[in-house]
């Protein structure tokens, strides 16, 4: 078991399907390479995770490398799938071909996932989060 994770993934943990995917990274993370963050929490804080804002991570998803780079889009799956013993199934996002249309794929994946999983539009989410009781 590592010390401290080699990737911080950011997810929303009120989209159904971000919440399947992070339970299949979770259990598939023996050495708990990885750290997972709820966005959606009420205690999420973008100034712990590189300044990353509710907005932006809601809009795409990011994750931070221990030496804090951070990482947006398909990178991220690319990075986490790697880091439990599956970087096989994304390896052919970094051909030339494939890669840029699975980019595309994934951006409208993103405009559009909000809407798909039956949630408020991101800008209502935003407004919500500023006007929320702490």
């Amino acid at each position: 078991m590592s010390t401290s994770p080699e990737l911080t993934l950011l997810f929303d943990g009120g989209c159904p399907l971000c919440v399947r995917e992070v339970t299949f990274l979770r259990r598939k993370d023996r050495d708990q390479s990885i750290r997972f963050i709820d966005v959606d929490a009420h205690d999420y804080s973008p100034e712990q995770w590189s300044g990353i804002s509710y907005r932006q991570a809601m809009a795409r998803i990011h994750a931070i490398n221990a030496d804090g780079t951070v990482l947006t889009d398909v990178a991220v799956f690319r990075e986490a799938y790697r880091l439990i013993g599956l970087g096989w199934l994304y390896a052919p996002t970094r051909w030339p071909v494939i890669g840029p249309v699975v980019d595309i794929f994934y951006g409208v994946w993103a405009r559009y996932r909000l809407k798909i999983t039956n949630r408020a539009s991101l800008d209502q989410l935003c407004l919500d989060r500023c006007e929320r009781p702490f």
